[in-house]
């Protein structure tokens, strides 16, 4: 049997590099996309080499950034020219291969194992790729090439910017074992505080433990890390125009203002809603469980999950279920709240069978149904603040809002 060849792309400090493309003015400053600090939009969702030398982190907040690095310049998120980007370099690597998976509108991994005889190794199709991308678009690439996902993608992270690494069988022990832990897939803050505070700091730590072990205090991802570690993971790369297994569809925002009482949240929860609605539509989904995330502005966070009695894509019993969530959790008002998030988990196809209720009015479900989808294709059409409900607009900065434009959700590879 053929061994896979599995690449993993990933467009270095991706925000950050276009706009300095389009900005020529930036290319020799340190340069941070993180929106707007005054509209509280302040944190770092990329950042050019400058600032990284400087010791800004994604993620953190802007003001911090700014400690670290005063004269740090910040400019607001473009999503509608990064996606441009993005699929420009999709069909780069659709002349390689139709096996493309995207992990975030930066990442990609591509099988190439059917086109090896056409094009050469995974390693010269990926200096190929990268040239193209630095010739065609004005940005670099890091590729990662190894016979399974896992390995390719955290081939892709060995060397920045614009570089090639191969990981085999043969390599893999001395390449991969010596890592720290959180360089592998899903080992976040939480697992490698776990992994280290029991004596696991690398990659190899993790191959080398019992399975059963990892489990016990990790649960089933301990389990997951162990394959991924020893390279026993056989994920397949989804061909171009499959659609990948959703698990949740959710949006989150960092408001404008903080909120400071329950009308404020009430506009929000709305405005994400309506956007988690729009999308479950689009997808042929409906969800049985409605989960928020709450972070104030301390930013200490939370996150809390109800079953709902019916799976619904609907907008109003979404914004329900999710106020309903937020008056258990959040009732004494201690802090003013800083984000908030609305996911839909738990998803079926829509109109597959299902148990009816007796006490509910279906016919009056089904116009609601009808409704929303009639207010779904004039937003495609004329845009998603053209038709707004009443409440929207006693807030001009919190009814304004528009997640669905604003944010995009890609699939998770793996899962």
């Amino acid at each position: 049997m053929t061994e896979r060849v599995i690449l993993h792309s990933d467009l270095n400090n991706f925000y950050a590099s276009v706009e300095c493309l389009y900005r020529p003015e930036l290319r020799n400053k340190p340069v941070a996309v993180g929106g707007d600090p005054e509209q509280r939009h302040g944190i770092v969702l990329a950042k050019n080499y400058l600032a990284k030398a400087t010791g800004i982190k994604t993620g953190e907040a802007i003001w911090q950034a700014r400690q670290k690095c005063p004269g740090l310049i910040v400019v607001p998120p473009n999503f509608p020219l990064y996606l441009r980007f993005s699929r420009l370099a999709r069909n780069i690597y659709a002349d390689y291969t139709d096996q493309i998976e995207p992990f975030g509108i930066d990442e990609a991994w591509l099988d190439v194992t059917g086109s090896i005889r056409l094009f050469g190794t995974g390693k010269k199709i990926a200096d190929e790729i990268r040239q193209r991308i630095r010739e065609e678009l004005g940005v670099t690439a890091s590729v990662g090439a190894s016979w399974n996902k896992i390995f390719a993608k955290l081939g892709s992270d060995l060397k920045k910017p614009d570089a090639t690494s191969i990981i085999t069988r043969e390599n893999y022990k001395r390449v991969v074992w010596s890592q720290p832990t959180q360089d592998l897939l899903y080992v976040g803050r939480a697992t490698q505080r776990k992994l280290y505070s029991r004596g696991i700091n690398t990659i190899g730590d993790i191959a080398s433990a019992e399975p059963q072990y990892l489990r016990s205090f990790l649960g089933k991802w301990g389990e997951f890390l162990w394959v991924f570690a020893n390279g026993h993971d056989e994920s397949p790369v989804t061909r171009m125009g499959e659609e990948a297994i959703i698990n949740s569809v959710g949006n989150s925002t960092t408001t404008p203002r903080d909120l400071v009482n329950e009308e404020d949240v009430n506009l929000v929860i709305y405005a994400l809603a309506e956007s988690v609605a729009m999308r479950l539509r689009e997808s042929g989904l409906e969800c049985r469980v409605v989960e928020i995330s709450v972070r104030d502005n301390s930013l200490f966070s939370f996150t809390r999950q109800q079953k709902q009695p019916r799976r619904t894509n609907l907008a109003r019993e979404l914004h329900r279920a999710a106020m309903d969530i937020f008056h258990e959790s959040y009732y004494t008002w201690e802090k003013a709240i800083r984000s908030i998030g609305v996911r839909g988990c738990d998803l079926v196809p829509a109109g597959s069978n299902a148990q009816l209720s007796l006490f509910d009015d279906e016919g009056r479900y089904q116009k609601l149904v009808r409704l929303e989808s009639a207010i779904d294709d004039i937003r495609r059409r004329f845009g998603n603040l053209s038709v707004q409900r009443a409440v929207m607009l006693t807030d001009s900065r919190l009814g304004g809002l528009n997640p669905k434009d604003d944010h995009t959700i890609h699939p998770i590879g793996y899962f």
